[in-house]
């Protein structure tokens, strides 16, 4: 029998599909348990039955939150938020995230982390499926690998800092190009000097996130401590969910994810864990362009005018009709801006990568410090997150993670560049052994409280800074709790666990105050001099530093801060400065105002101030900006601060080689973001107390105290 040519293409082109198509899940191959506290352990056979499960459980708690972060992805953002999200979708276009997503899917992916990818569109699109009215966006399912990737796209670019250089260009602020080239160095600094910093940071008084590991040589009973301590605004979608994922396949991992996450960002599998702060190293390089005033669609490069690619990015807007649509521009750095005041184009790592949610899937699936760091060689994680690392044969690590391109040291990379000569377009990346990085020092401990690489331990073992390319702009500012840190570890004794705890509860604000702005004005101020508000001066006087829920000082500091970061902005200008002695006096007359307004004294602890907040529940809450336990709170219609970033999810573990890591957990609410679930608001009065719930790996310990245990859908 003759079969055609055309028929043959045909079986070889469906055979082809049929191998490499995802395999279907079926979810009674998985098993969700819930334990007491609604937490989700989601167990099967493959990795990929774990992910449909992880994508189930998660759209059970927070199916809204989940689908905002893919709008994002997709583009579709201004369907739902209107102008807010529009601004999101415009650059997705912009920095052609879908097209690099397309770009790169499925070669640059191994097979098994494809088979994830799936798994997960699988889960939450049959979520969706299954209760179309909570769908926020007609057609906006199915979801697929293209928008999981186009999401740590999206993410890329905002903690490289796009943001704050679009709005820079947007309102004519962005500096130009200086005229000549100078090298800049800060080899010859002190580490404790505070810098102009990179364009990514935009917090003068707050901030923060802390990771800790000790080592054997600094605990009393030769456990390894590492404790994971991001502090994250409590909701929204870079607010922690917290899973346990466990497969067949040697998976069994428990930690936080954000909404749209396959993987677990950072928590504890059975043999090590690490946690993630965030640094601010370089991550974004901004030109300024020539155009040719013939042709606008023309810029100066190399000698010679070369075309400016122009799209249409078509953007549907909530409330608006017909689609709107916005040009955006490409050069041979990247994306581009054309306003009436200039040309300017944007360049950042995490344009050329699109593999960030492997990397994290590699490092879930590591057993020891060589695969965990094989993991790290992928430089696949650009945005700039560092790492404290810990593990159960007493490895401890500190490393500056990211992304970072090799720069030419004859331009003042703090600045903005020239963008007409290939010699500010960088295309090569530093590896991450090239990275400030130390493993197990002689002191037992490394930590990170978004501080300076160059104090990571002991001073006399962190990395040194001539060790550095200086182009790298890494960070040089000590802040309060990385101060604090080095007060609490200086007495090089072995710590117990319950030591270990407190030092990540810990309220007290070092001896000297480092914050980025310096506010130390505000305590020399003398009561005799300023009769006005003598009171609150003698408030701060009397302050002994610490941000517990009684403290008087702590209240009058947090509310004094609130306003004097509104001042700061409003003066314009680098917030790397002393306070005026005006600037304190209108800060404290603001304070005194607004605790009359709302509370009728100005005499009244923090706990009454600041509150922790969900629903019907209202608990005092300790913390102010940059102590260690940090909080920072935003004002609410009765005057009451609630609270808003820091704290959030924590995880403290402690590893043996004989046995699965002791881990004690606690998030800033409860499981679920659902009014009417019992796991909306359960861990509230634990977190404020500074408590935590035991947690276990152990399959058959969470099954056998699972409140329930139900495949997804069922």
């Amino acid at each position: 029998m003759k079969i055609c040519r055309n028929a043959i293409l045909h079986l070889c082109l469906l055979g082809l599909i049929i191998q490499t198509a995802p395999a279907q899940i079926d979810p009674t191959r998985i098993n969700i348990a819930r334990d007491r506290w609604g937490v989700p352990h989601i167990f099967a056979k493959t990795d990929a039955e774990v992910a449909y499960g992880l994508a189930w459980a998660h759209a059970e708690d927070d199916f809204k939150t989940t689908q905002l972060t893919l709008l994002g992805a997709k583009g579709m953002l201004g369907r739902y938020l209107g102008k807010q999200g529009a601004t999101i979708d415009y650059v997705v276009g912009l920095i052609r995230a879908r097209e690099q997503a397309q770009r790169d899917y499925p070669a640059k992916f191994s097979a098994d982390y494809r088979a994830v990818m799936s798994g997960y569109c699988q889960g939450i699109n049959a979520y969706a499926l299954a209760h179309p009215k909570e769908v926020l966006v007609r057609g906006s399912f199915p979801v697929s690998e293209i928008d999981l990737i186009g999401g740590f796209i999206l993410s890329n670019a905002s903690f490289s800092g796009i943001d704050r250089a679009l709005t820079s260009v947007l309102n004519g602020t962005m500096p130009r190009a200086p005229k000549t080239a100078v090298a800049h160095t800060l080899n010859n600094q002190s580490p404790n000097t505070h810098l102009p910093e990179p364009r990514t940071i935009n917090y003068p008084l707050t901030g923060g996130s802390n990771g800790i590991a000790l080592n054997s040589k600094r605990t009393t009973d030769g456990q390894t401590y590492l404790a994971i301590n991001s502090h994250q605004p409590l909701e929204g979608p870079v607010a922690w969910y917290e899973a346990h994922l466990c497969s067949e396949e040697g998976w069994n991992i428990l930690g936080g994810l954000f909404p749209g996450a396959a993987t677990i960002l950072h928590g504890v599998n059975e043999n090590l864990g690490w946690a993630h702060t965030v640094n601010y190293h370089d991550k974004m390089d901004v030109y300024e362009l020539t155009l040719n005033p013939a042709n606008k669609n023309e810029y100066w490069f190399d000698g010679k005018w070369v075309p400016l690619e122009v799209r249409s990015v078509k953007l549907r807007i909530k409330g608006i009709p017909v689609a709107i649509r916005k040009k955006a521009y490409w050069c041979e750095y990247g994306p581009a801006m054309v306003t009436k005041t200039g040309a300017f184009a944007m360049r950042y790592a995490g344009l050329f990568e699109t593999r960030t949610g492997e990397q994290w899937y590699r490092m879930n699936k590591a057993r020891n410090y060589t695969e965990f760091y094989q993991a790290l060689q992928m430089t696949a994680i650009p945005m700039g997150f560092n790492i404290v690392y810990a593990d159960r044969n007493d490895t401890i690590m500190y490393l500056t993670n990211g992304k970072i391109p090799r720069r030419d040291p004859a331009f003042d990379w703090q600045q903005t560049l020239p963008g007409n000569t290939s010699k500010t377009l960088w295309t090569n990346f530093h590896p991450i052994e090239a990275m400030p990085q130390v493993v197990n020092p002689r002191s037992g401990y490394v930590f990170n409280s978004n501080n300076t690489p160059f104090h990571c331990t002991d001073l006399a073992e962190s990395p040194k800074p001539k060790d550095f390319d200086p182009t790298m702009g890494i960070e040089r500012f000590e802040l309060n709790r990385s101060m604090r840190m080095g007060e609490l570890m200086a007495s090089g004794k072995p710590l117990s666990y319950e030591a270990f705890k407190q030092i990540k509860y810990d309220l007290q604000l070092p001896q000297k105050l480092s914050y980025r702005t310096d506010v130390n004005p505000l305590f020399a101020l003398k009561p005799a001099d300023y009769p006005e508000v003598s009171s609150l001066i003698e408030t701060l006087n009397n302050w002994d530093r610490k941000a517990d829920t009684t403290s008087r000082g702590a209240a009058v500091f947090v509310v004094a801060c609130m306003h004097l970061k509104d001042i700061l902005q409003k003066a314009g200008g680098s917030p790397y400065r002393p306070l005026t002695a005006a600037e304190c006096m209108q800060g404290l007359q603001l304070t005194k105002a607004y605790l009359l307004k709302y509370f009728g004294t100005t005499d009244l602890p923090l706990g009454r101030v600041q509150r922790h907040t969900r629903g019907s529940i209202s608990l005092p809450c300790a913390g102010i900006p940059d102590v260690l336990a940090a909080m920072d709170s935003k004002q609410t219609k009765t005057g009451e601060l609630r609270a808003d970033q820091g704290e959030s999810y924590i995880e403290l573990v402690r590893f043996r080689k004989d046995a699965l890591p002791e881990i004690e957990t606690v998030n800033a609410y409860g499981a679920s973001n659902h009014a009417d679930s019992p796991h909306y608001t359960d861990q509230m009065t634990m977190f404020v107390n500074q408590q935590t719930k035991k947690m276990t790996l152990n399959k058959e310990q969470v099954l056998k105290d699972a409140k329930r245990v139900y495949h997804p859908g069922k």
